[in-house]
């Protein structure tokens, strides 16, 4: 089976729906992170998931607020 990745608002949502889960319901991630994610990780929903969980991990380090851009470098 092949999985195509998901479009760019599909990750966006992907990454919202996971941190509502875990119960963060407002925005933690930036739209540029979120585009950055999906674009390295070509929509792949476990490649997004490393990535973010790095930026997140990342973001911690540097005392942000937010997951931005240069966090999910």
């Amino acid at each position: 089976y092949h999985l195509p990745g998901m479009t760019q608002p599909e990750t966006g949502d992907y990454i919202a729906h996971h941190l509502k889960l875990a119960g963060r319901p407002d925005r933690l991630f930036s739209d540029d992170a979120a585009a950055l994610i999906h674009q390295v990780a070509r929509g792949l929903p476990r490649a997004v998931n490393n990535l973010a969980v790095q930026s997140l991990v990342a973001a911690y380090a540097e005392k942000k607020a937010i997951v931005d851009e240069s966090s999910a470098r």
